[in-house]
């Protein structure tokens, strides 16, 4: 059997829709959910909870043994009877989250079957109203996961997660996330989350950028240059870091990309400025990435001058360096690639833009 992690995760739920569907799905039959390390899925459960006004207990599978589930036995009138753990064993109906199910031994996953099909434990029930749900990450995210019996995967219904950027904006402006944190994920929503590395190394995560905004916070208005280095290669993927750190320089300079794109100022070309410059490239690739028509017959006039600017900021990028110019135009990390007529008219445009900057 293949592992699970990698079957229909091309159909997928952003956070936004994952609480409707646990509404009407949850509460009949167990919901597993797949995704990939920090992007929230303990955090969703735990607010689902809250929105049907349940309490909220989790277990760890990875750190339960079978006793920590289904009891210790005692002799009551002469027969054995095992008694379920007190966080288990309540009269009021409650969520059941079971985090990290994947990574529970065998005979955890065994003692589950009963709790998960038939919601009982032993002799104890749980109350009418309860709803269980269990999360795991996927075997190609590098964790810590065993292959789930048959038997236990068909006794729940599956739904794997995806970050989404727009759902992580519209929370973070509500929970006081950094301004800086934020601002940088408007304008590199691709960084918001990466695969995770096959060596160890930290990566970009929802949570990454949730724990890099705390000690932001901490900091208070002046972060020393040192610390911030070091705060962004601890939380995030190396290319994020370096390029959240020059975002971050940025601030403090008098480069924005609005004015550049628009002709009103130039690109930093001083050598000291070159993280900088750096980081406006990659900003002005995404945003062309985002604001440009796939076919060139659908553009609207906005998009159209979108095109037109870009390709002469293009010219001026290239006269400062070449590299990062074709940068812009080229392959992005995750295979994607700007629109094919916008890269035909750079290259048919380019040697008359220059000649006319000339």
């Amino acid at each position: 059997m293949p592992p699970l992690g990698l079957l229909n995760a091309s159909v997928t739920l952003t956070p936004t829709a994952l609480p409707a569907f646990l509404l009407n799905v949850a509460v009949v039959r167990p919901v597993f959910l797949w995704g990939p390390p920090g992007i929230g899925k303990s955090s969703l459960v735990r607010a689902f909870a809250a929105e049907v006004g349940l309490p909220c207990v989790s277990m760890l599978g990875s750190q339960l043994a079978p006793e920590d589930l289904i009891g210790v036995p005692q002799i009551v009138e002469g027969k054995s009877v095992f008694c379920p753990p007190r966080m288990i064993a309540r009269e009021e109906p409650y969520c059941l989250f079971l985090d990290e199910l994947n990574a529970a031994s065998p005979e955890v996953m065994k003692a589950f079957y009963s709790l998960i099909l038939e919601k009982r434990i032993g002799e104890y029930h749980l109350p009418e109203g309860s709803v269980v749900v269990g999360a795991g990450n996927r075997t190609q995210d590098q964790a810590i996961v065993r292959p789930m019996p048959s038997a236990l995967v068909n006794r729940m219904i599956h739904v794997h997660l995806r970050a989404s950027h727009r759902d992580w904006l519209a929370w973070a402006y509500g929970a006081e996330i950094h301004p800086w944190v934020v601002e940088y994920i408007e304008m590199r929503p691709d960084h918001l989350w990466s695969a995770p590395p096959k060596h160890e190394e930290p990566f970009s995560t929802p949570r990454a950028w949730h724990m890099m905004s705390d000690v932001l916070k901490e900091f208070g208005d002046a972060v020393p240059d040192a610390a911030l280095e070091a705060l962004a290669y601890g939380c995030l993927t190396p290319a994020h870091a370096t390029q959240f750190r020059a975002y971050v320089k940025g601030l403090a300079s008098t480069h924005r990309l609005g004015p550049i794109l628009k002709g009103d100022a130039p690109w930093p070309a001083e050598p000291s400025d070159r993280d900088i410059l750096y980081f406006l490239a990659h900003s002005f690739r995404a945003q062309l990435a985002k604001g440009l028509s796939a076919e060139r017959a659908t553009s609207t006039p906005a998009q159209k001058e979108l095109a037109l600017l870009g390709k002469a900021r293009l010219v001026e990028l290239a006269a400062i360096s070449l590299e990062i110019a074709q940068m812009v135009v080229g392959e992005a990390d995750d295979g994607d690639t700007l629109p094919d007529w916008f890269l035909v008219e750079v290259v048919r445009d380019l040697p008359r833009l220059a000649a006319r900057r000339g």
